[in-house]
């Protein structure tokens, strides 16, 4: 009998492509990953980091693999020290996670198309996408990856072309990975990608993520429509800069973010409110927004009162924990043969899959129905 030791088994390890790798949600979310698998940051924000997801077979964070497409060129750590200096990272961070911003931004591939290139078909550019996904996995040798859009928000398109988005998407599912839309963007809602989202046997979700305003709304709209008190006008505005500021003065694209904010509404109070939601873009706040809310409401005998909310946060950090939560969610979810869209992470958009409700407490209750489920297998 030989007395060798055997090898040691090596750990799976697993992909997150990001759509948009050198934005700020992405380069938080890449260090973050780090800081947090390292033993330096705790997991503030990470649902998958409590009970009872801590047993449900998930990808440790350690497991994670960075890479992804962009159109920028700023370097994964020179973008996390502009971060730092804005107080988006902790002080130190980026030297302390330099090696891991540094490997992710390797494995950065050119992306596009940008406006108006017509260099290349959709076709061409899908197959170009897809093939930089299945090098990743092949280079790395990876147990699978999942790709994350979390890229500046795009207007609707008009044309009946596939806009960048849905590119991305087509070509996450072409080469066999799981896919997030955590932006408003059309993504795999287009319906040219109906058939392949319906045939590709993956598990999928979107769109939107939900971090601040809407994510208040959902939680305010179910408590006026369970107390039986009538909400007559809602109005919003958010002030914001950065890379979304600037994205969102587009009136279009403004349009496309602000249909879930309108969607959350609508679904808990059984009627959209009068109102809008305004969006300013203001540079100097960089990755920091304020959201108002005025909320005019009926109480017993036509009483007339009124609600005012105020969210003042980062995008960037509230956003990142939530990245790494679907990111996680997906890959064990396609580990388990569970395919198509998942409205039980309806908990983590503003526009869920499906007819998922858009209070928050039903919403977890379903999403903690889905964590027994990855635990038992599916």
């Amino acid at each position: 009998m030989s007395t060798e030791p055997s090898p040691a088994t090596v750990p799976a390890r697993f992909g997150v492509w990001l759509v948009g790798a050198r934005g700020s949600v992405a380069t938080t979310a890449i260090a973050g990953c780090a800081a947090v698998a390292a033993g330096l940051q705790p997991p503030t924000g990470m649902v998958t980091e409590a009970p009872p997801f801590t047993s449900s077979g998930l990808p440790s964070l350690s497991s994670l693999v960075f890479g992804g497409h962009d159109t920028l060129d700023c370097p994964l750590p020179k973008r996390a020290e502009h971060l730092a200096a804005g107080g988006v990272l902790p002080h130190g961070l980026p030297s302390a996670v330099h090696a891991e911003l540094a490997a992710a931004d390797r494995e950065i591939r050119p992306g596009g198309p940008l406006h108006g290139d017509t260099t290349r078909s959709a076709e061409e550019w899908i197959e170009t996408f897809a093939a930089d996904i299945r090098d990743f996995v092949h280079r790395q040798d990876l147990a699978g990856a999942v790709v994350v859009n979390v890229a500046s928000t795009e207007p609707a398109p008009t044309d009946g072309i596939l806009p960048p988005s849905s590119l991305y998407a087509a070509a996450a599912l072409r080469a066999g990975c799981p896919y997030v839309n955590f932006t408003p963007s059309t993504g795999l809602h287009h319906p040219a990608l109906a058939p392949l989202a319906e045939s590709s046997g993956l598990p999928y979700a979107g769109r939107d993520g939900k971090t601040g305003q809407t994510l208040l709304r959902s939680v305010l709209g179910p408590m006026f429509a369970q107390r039986a008190l009538t909400v007559r006008a809602w109005s919003g505005t958010n002030l914001l800069g950065g890379g979304d500021g600037a994205a969102l003065a587009d009136p279009a694209a403004a349009a496309a973010k602000n249909a879930g904010k309108e969607r959350v509404l609508a679904d808990t109070l059984g009627a959209a409110p009068q109102g809008e939601v305004h969006i300013d873009d203001v540079p100097a706040l960089g990755d920091w927004k304020t959201a108002w809310d005025h909320i005019a409401f009926d109480g017993f005998l036509g009483a007339r009162m009124v609600l005012q909310t105020t969210w003042q946060g980062c995008d960037s950090a509230l956003a990142a924990p939530l990245v790494l939560d679907l990111a996680r969610l997906l890959l064990r979810a396609r580990a388990v043969g569970l395919t198509g869209p998942r409205p039980e992470l309806g908990f983590y958009f503003k526009d869920p899959d499906g007819d998922a409700s858009s209070a928050l407490g039903e919403q977890y209750a379903a999403l903690m129905d889905f964590a027994a489920r990855l635990r038992d297998g599916a």
